[in-house]
């Protein structure tokens, strides 16, 4: 591997601890406040880590967006995406969440293909297949795994996920990087607040910084994501993303002395394994 990919790979590490540390503190926020406002949290707290590097360096200008209609539908299946993914947290450890997101890049490649007609070989098909078979394993039913209702808002997710990454990738045929992000978040924030006011609750003040730490950590996680696909092909980086199941089972064991299962591990070794496929034969 060259030194480059080798940067994009520890870049990819560290934005996976970050965002895992900051859905730690989701599901910490998702014990107090509903999941609307939690996303409102979540969204505003980036703003400012967005805003402030462009400010100072007088890049403002690149985030006018070229298409502001499909802008708001990518922000429309965040919204679900992050008003399920916190709803499954609140009801289920972080590591089964993450094993069942761990499908989404399955899915990406099967929407790739109905959606924007790019090529799938039998053998990813085969490996989709399988690594649905595995969060079936995850969601089946049993009294030591998730609730039914967290297993369907952690799929919802995952599906909505991978609406939005095809929708970006269309964006970025256009638009700046940094216009993707802000109209992300600044919708994200503002449709996301209207649905928490009715219910709102008074923002503890011991979560005040917790709240800017997660501003901080989505940052972190975004830059460095971004280093990574920049610096390495996105087969190589890509397959380092399930290392956040290891993060989730750390921090569900250190914070929340939960163990997992070996059903849901089971079922997180048939995603990760097709995962892991598809990205060796995109490389390929």
């Amino acid at each position: 591997m060259s030194v480059r990919g080798a940067s994009g790979v520890l870049a990819m590490f560290i934005a996976v601890a970050a965002f895992s540390f900051m859905d730690a503190l989701l599901k910490t926020f998702a014990a107090h406040y509903s999941p609307a406002q939690v996303t409102f949290l979540r969204a505003v707290s980036s703003l400012p880590f967005v805003l402030l590097p462009l400010w100072w360096s007088g890049r403002l200008g690149e985030l006018r967006p070229v298409r502001p209609a499909l802008h708001l539908v990518r922000a429309l299946l965040g919204i679900l995406m992050l008003l399920s993914f916190i709803a499954a947290l609140r009801d289920a450890p972080l590591a089964a969440v993450y094993s069942v997101y761990m499908g989404a890049p399955l899915l990406i490649a099967a929407f790739a293909a109905w959606f924007l007609g790019e090529r799938v070989g039998l053998g990813c098909w085969l490996a989709i297949l399988v690594g649905l078979v595995g969060v079936l394993v995850i969601l089946q039913p049993r009294p030591d795994g998730m609730s039914p209702t967290a297993g369907l808002a952690a799929l919802l997710s995952a599906l909505c996920y991978a609406g939005a990454v095809l929708v970006a990738r269309v964006l970025t045929r256009t638009d700046t990087t940094a216009s993707v992000v802000f109209m992300f978040l600044a919708w994200v924030a503002v449709i996301s607040l209207a649905l928490a006011l009715p219910g709102w609750a008074p923002i503890l003040t011991a979560h005040w910084p917790l709240i800017v730490a997660t501003g901080a950590l989505g940052a972190v996680g975004q830059h460095y994501i971004t280093v990574a696909f920049k610096h390495a092909p996105a087969a190589i980086v890509a397959p380092v993303e399930y290392t956040a199941l290891i993060w989730g089972l750390g921090i569900d064991w250190v914070v929340w002395s939960v163990a997992p299962d070996a059903t849901m591990l089971t079922g997180a070794a048939l995603v990760i394994l097709a995962g892991l496929y598809v990205a060796w034969r995109e490389r390929t």
